[in-house]
């Protein structure tokens, strides 16, 4: 894929995204992570592992989908789609992140939340994941995706925290830092 077809992303706030018209679509999605003191092969620090799901299409993805603003405020659409596909998880104003919008033939604004959860609880998200009403259908398996290790394969340059690093580092309560995340 080029870099002229991946689409342009413009941050804005979430009072500017609850303003916008009737011809935009609302995509809310959800970083679930939890702080990991594992190693990999017994020296690979693992730092965080965080869910994402097996999409319809074949891509990974945070949880998370469309959600009607006719009916839904944006909590209680990504809660009805987290519960779809996940079956266990409430999320509030408070784990919101951050908006982008693109232009062009979608015009679509992306909400990224994200909430830092104990292993025991990311581990009960993905048992429940498994008997949700549309695990196999619309998305399948929760995946714990380990962050890319410096020094290891084709992961970041020694010394970095790599993008894992990166995302959850801006992942806390009523932090709004700009966090680049595609829409597919």
């Amino acid at each position: 894929m080029s870099a002229a077809a991946v689409p342009e992303l413009k941050q804005i706030s979430r009072v500017e995204a609850m303003r916008l018209g009737p011809g935009w679509s609302h995509s809310c999605h959800a970083m679930l992570y939890a702080a990991n003191p594992g190693q990999l092969f017994g020296r690979i620090p693992m730092r965080f592992s965080v869910l994402m799901q097996m999409r319809f299409d074949g891509l990974l993805g945070f949880p998370g989908g469309f959600v009607d603003r006719r009916f839904w405020s944006l909590e209680d659409g990504l809660n009805r789609v987290l519960g779809l596909g996940l079956g266990c998880l409430r999320l509030t104003e408070a784990d919101y992140l951050s908006s982008h919008l693109t232009e062009g033939p979608h015009r679509v604004v992306a909400h990224l939340y994200a909430r830092q959860l104990t292993l025991e609880q990311l581990h009960a998200v993905e048992i429940s994941a498994v008997h949700s009403r549309d695990h196999g259908l619309e998305v399948g398996a929760a995946v714990r995706a380990p962050p890319p290790t410096p020094g290891f394969g084709s992961g970041p340059a020694e010394g970095t925290d790599g993008c894992w690093g990166s995302c959850v580092s801006h992942c806390t309560p009523r932090k709004t830092e700009s966090v680049a995340f595609p829409i597919s």
